[in-house]
């Protein structure tokens, strides 16, 4: 049961959070290059690459959504153990 919960909970919770994150990356470089367009060059460089590291989690937390999800009983095998409580 545990098992479910975590496949079912884990990948949207890392998906919000990296979501989030984003959201707030890109404010503070919008309003950096809103006060000094001079260096919106820069600011945008440090920006693309703190997007790439957040969405690399996301790439993770998709990749254990994957490798958790075949460690899952069949919903067959499910369905029975409950029946049989």
């Amino acid at each position: 049961m545990g098992l479910a919960l975590a496949v079912g909970l884990g990948l949207p919770i890392g998906v919000i959070g990296a979501g989030i994150g984003q959201g707030i990356a890109a404010s503070g470089a919008l309003r950096g290059m809103a006060r000094q367009p001079e260096l919106a060059g820069r600011i945008q460089t440090g920006m693309i690459i703190a997007l790439a590291f957040i969405e690399s989690l996301v790439l993770y937390a998709l990749l254990m959504f994957f490798l958790l999800q075949g460690k899952l009983p069949a919903v067959d095998a499910l369905v029975e153990t409950l029946r049989q409580r």
